[in-house]
């Protein structure tokens, strides 16, 4: 089968214009089929704090109230996106900008829990993989933004990293995918004030063990349990790393490596 390289970038990334076009002379060059997922945390949160719209996060999770899905649709899904595109064109890459909404992509519903109002979030129902597969057989690079929709009008903000596991997922019976999480650490650390202290490999165990000695911050806590996901779905491989280091990302020399 070809290979599929579903690539994650979050939001300081988006944020610093050297560092996505790092990132994205790095995604020009897979050679097979490609899908850029991205975030913009902080780009939505400045944007929410200069309107005067406070913010709340939970376990890295971002609550989404009125007036935050309408900035964070208008940040993620417009200028994130477009500007991604755009850049892309300009290396030479024939690419294509969507959210969940468009062409149905990603179904999800709005979230519910025991104790915690998410607002307007979404966890994901269904991916329209057919819609995939066409785009991807013109040779098409994809770029996704966060947002998707419940299929009777109300969009959603949805996790990146969830989105990019669900992608990588829907599509591991047609090809050989590849995950990959960039971000700003190394990898996935043992101690989060030693950059060197990479952990190459991990596994549920060693997960576990970091996890209730609480070593291992809020924010990366949805990223391993995506990476398990993808994992136990038939998505070959999982790596977690320094998003300027796109090129050894892909290669699988650098960053973090999960496995069962």
């Amino acid at each position: 089968m070809e290979s599929l390289y579903v690539i994650k970038i979050g939001g300081n990334i988006v944020d610093n214009p050297a560092l996505l076009t790092t990132c994205l002379q790095a995604f020009a060059q897979v050679k097979g089929q490609a899908i850029l997922v991205h975030g913009g945390g902080k780009m939505a949160t400045s944007m929410a704090q200069s309107m005067g719209v406070e913010q709340t996060m939970v376990e890295g999770r971002r609550i989404t109230d009125e007036a935050t899905l309408k900035i964070v649709t208008m940040v993620y899904a417009g200028y994130i996106n477009k500007n991604i595109v755009a850049q892309l064109q300009a290396l030479g890459v024939p690419a294509m900008g969507l959210s969940g909404a468009d062409g149905n992509l990603i179904q999800a519903h709005k979230r519910k829990h025991a104790s915690i109002d998410y607002g307007f979030v979404g966890d994901i129902d269904t991916v329209n993989t057919d819609l995939l597969l066409q785009l991807l057989s013109t040779n098409t690079k994809l770029v996704v933004a966060p947002i998707t929709h419940d299929g009777k009008g109300q969009l959603l903000n949805t996790n990146a990293d969830t989105i990019a596991q669900s992608l990588a997922t829907a599509l591991a019976t047609k090809y050989n995918v590849h995950l990959i999480y960039g971000f700003e650490k190394e990898g996935v650390l043992k101690d989060i004030n030693d950059p060197s202290s990479v952990i190459a490999r991990m596994d549920k165990p060693i997960y576990g063990t970091l996890k209730d000695q609480k070593l291992i911050f809020e924010g990366m806590i949805p990223k391993i349990d995506n990476a398990y996901e993808a994992l136990d779905n038939g998505v070959q491989s999982v790596i977690i790393g320094k998003a300027e280091k796109m090129n050894e990302l892909i290669n699988g020399t650098a960053g973090t490596t999960i496995t069962k």
